[in-house]
């Protein structure tokens, strides 16, 4: 007698295969052809408020994905992840990954012992189901889930404003900014604040830990970095304004452009972003422009705070000598692409603020960003508002409401607030100062590169706007759009604020 083929069923006709996994200690199954692939749960960026079944956003095989979590989606408590954990990737014309606590096996299950409208009886709360079938190891019971029907009543869907792509977050009333006002980026050399015009700066990123160290060069040339798929010179900006070699706490680069090439320059960290005045900003006295040393760097001084302030103005191309910048004119010419070239084949190109709060980074659109400052001490406390609401302060003789988003996000107080910094942002109707744990790059991107957040998250995805995935560096920042940190009753708040006439002294 011919021996029973493994992979027919008892009825004649094929097998099923399942995926099984765990989940507080339940077993589960899914169609085997509903799963691409298992893989170790990614590193996430969390999305703000979203919902319990959405752990965050995740890069999956170059692309940022929404990754659930299984255990939100059946209302039970999260966890840690273990080593055991796994993330299934879902088959479908949306990349979806479920993380679940582990999985278990690939099994074959013969169609007759699938159950499904006993099992859809027996469902607990949370689930839902389409069928269980037993005698799987020591389990009497898997339960095969509907993961579809799981995820869409969980994210349901809705509406979202049509923005266009390149203006992400960004409102028609930026443009009617006082035009007379440029930014300066300001950062610190050996305990000295001094600034550039931020639109003679690309980017602001964080030191590489790899450098190909050039032999025999000057102190001040610290090395090559890779960067955007070409070599990044690195020169210290420490070493350029005549200041000894120290341990720099978070070293940050300012990306710019000199004599044709690009160029990165090293600073101790980045500091602030600065609505200028042009009334506020004056020449360099003409006693240390006629010096040798570091200050004949300085473009110009701005005086800030009434004069309290003083940061003194570089221009890139005056930071090197002459016969260095012809060497930077040549390397630029001899380039495969100058730094015009780039630009073109980079296409339209965005900039944006990151910061953080918590491990998470997020960015805004450079254009709503009026400045970056510390928190203010004083902050006057206003009764009968939301607990995210800080207070208001006098901003140059307007009245700026204050938001703390670790309040607004639901998130726990900061214990060590030394790098908290005030995001001074303006949409089309609005301006606030919004508290984030740090700033810590200005990043250009690639409008066309730029991902547009899932649709899966509903409501949330209002908030972000889009994603910047850095594949390379492993980090992923979410996009915010401004107009949406606040709800509808929120902004109705603060257009209350506006219509106020502004406090006696404050």
């Amino acid at each position: 007698m011919a021996e029973p083929d493994p992979g027919m069923a008892s009825g004649g006709g094929p097998m099923r295969r399942f995926l099984t996994f765990r989940v507080d200690q339940r077993l589960y199954a899914l169609p085997a052809e509903e799963v691409i692939e298992v893989i170790r749960t990614p590193a996430v960026a969390r999305v703000p408020q979203g919902p319990a079944g959405l752990l965050g956003m995740a890069n999956l095989r170059g692309s940022a994905a929404p990754v659930a979590s299984l255990r939100g989606l059946l209302g039970r408590p999260q966890v840690e992840t273990t080593a055991a954990s796994r993330t299934l990737v879902l088959a479908g014309a949306t990349t979806i990954a479920l993380a679940v606590d582990g999985v278990d096996a690939l099994v074959s299950v013969d169609p007759e012992r699938v159950e499904t409208v006993q099992a859809r009886l027996g469902a607990e709360t949370g689930e839902q189901l389409r069928g269980a079938f037993g005698g799987v190891g020591d389990e009497p019971v898997a339960r095969i889930l509907d993961i579809q029907a799981l995820l869409a009543s969980a994210f349901a869907q809705r509406a979202r404003p049509v923005r266009a792509a390149a203006a992400i977050g960004t409102e028609a009333s930026v443009e009617a900014r006082d035009a007379n006002h440029a930014k300066l980026v300001t950062f610190e050399v050996a305990g000295q604040e001094y600034a550039m015009n931020l639109e003679a700066v690309r980017e602001i990123i964080p030191a590489p830990a790899d450098l190909a160290f050039v032999p025999r060069s000057e102190a001040l040339v610290l090395g090559v970095a890779s960067y955007r798929d070409t070599l990044l010179p690195l020169f210290s900006l420490r070493g350029l304004l005549g200041f000894p070699a120290d341990a720099q706490a978070a070293p940050k680069v300012l990306v710019v452009a000199i004599g044709g090439a690009v160029v990165g320059l090293v600073a101790d960290r980045m500091r602030a972003i600065l609505p200028a005045d042009p009334d506020l900003i004056e020449p360099t006295p003409s006693i240390l422009a006629a010096r040798t040393g570091g200050e004949t760097r300085i473009k110009a001084v701005y005086r800030g705070e009434g004069g309290r302030r003083l940061v003194s103005i570089l221009a890139p191309e005056q930071l090197f000598r002459e016969d260095v910048m012809a060497r930077l004119g040549h390397a630029g010419e001899a380039a495969d692409l100058t730094a015009a070239d780039q630009d073109r084949a980079m296409g339209e190109t965005l900039k944006f603020l990151v910061f953080r709060l918590g491990e998470d980074e997020f960015a805004l659109p450079i254009e709503v960003v009026d400045e970056v400052a510390q928190v203010p001490v004083q902050i006057t406390r206003v009764p009968k508002t939301p607990k995210f609401l800080e207070g208001v302060i006098n901003l140059r003789g307007e009245v700026v409401p204050v938001i703390d988003q670790r309040r607004r996000f639901d998130m726990p107080p900061l214990e060590d607030g030394a790098r908290r910094r005030l995001v001074v942002v303006r949409t089309e109707r609005h301006r606030a100062g919004l508290i984030v744990d740090s700033v810590s790059d200005v990043l250009s991107a690639q409008a066309d590169a730029i991902e547009p957040a899932p649709d899966l998250t509903g409501e949330t995805t209002r908030l972000v706007s889009g994603v910047i995935n850095l594949e390379r560096a492993g980090r992923m920042i979410l996009v915010l759009d401004p107009t949406e940190l606040l709800s509808r009753t929120e902004r109705g708040l603060l257009d209350k604020f506006q219509a106020s006439p502004k406090p006696a002294g404050s």
